[in-house]
């Protein structure tokens, strides 16, 4: 069961601000939905976002929320991994590449320049915090400086929504659950707590 359940949107200007998720959810998440119940948390969260999920260099919607992914998958929350894996089926990622984001490093779906991104990801996720020199220098050869600062905004985001989701046990919308089903079966997937 979810510490708190998530409410009804009763605040109109939060529901304006979800509709952002209808796109790459196709429903808002019931984490908004807990959030709602102090709408300011809510609408600055939504605002946050959008605003890091917004592409001005290289990187792709698509990629952004497999970086999502991997650092989802990193911190071990279930729920997170489902909504990432989603949003990037939404986003039109491939079918080998949502079924193998997860061993990344050994699969030729994804370039260098995208598995040292990915492996960026995966060590700004792990805690404590332990950056590779080898993968920083890397990842700079590939991305620029504003790309990078778009990365660590989806891996902040989602150290947020991490947290929030574990902690909270937020319940799992049944969208999610049948995509995490259908490309994380190789990691074992289950949606846990998250029922």
């Amino acid at each position: 069961m979810p510490l708190i359940s998530p409410i009804n949107i009763s605040d109109p200007e939060v529901q304006e601000l979800v509709n952002f998720f209808n796109e790459t959810l196709g429903f808002c998440p019931n984490s908004v939905l807990t959030m709602q119940i102090r709408p300011e948390i809510a609408k600055n969260f939504v605002q946050l976002n959008m605003a890091v999920m917004e592409n001005h260099g290289e990187l792709t919607s698509e990629f952004k929320r497999l970086i999502a992914f991997v650092s989802s998958n990193t911190a071990g929350c279930r729920y997170c991994q489902a909504h990432t894996i989603r949003a990037a089926e939404r986003y039109g990622s491939s079918q080998e590449r949502l079924k193998n984001v997860w061993n990344f490093e050994n699969h030729d779906a994804f370039s260098l320049a995208e598995k040292a991104a990915l492996r960026f990801a995966q060590e700004a996720s792990s805690i404590p915090v332990n950056i590779n020199k080898a993968t920083e220098k890397e990842l700079k050869s590939y991305w620029s400086d504003g790309d990078v600062v778009e990365m660590m905004g989806v891996i902040s985001l989602f150290g947020y929504l991490n947290r929030w989701n574990d902690v909270m046990a937020t319940s799992l919308e049944g969208d999610a659950k049948k995509s995490a089903a259908e490309y994380l079966s190789q990691i074992s997937w289950t949606a846990g707590k998250h029922q």
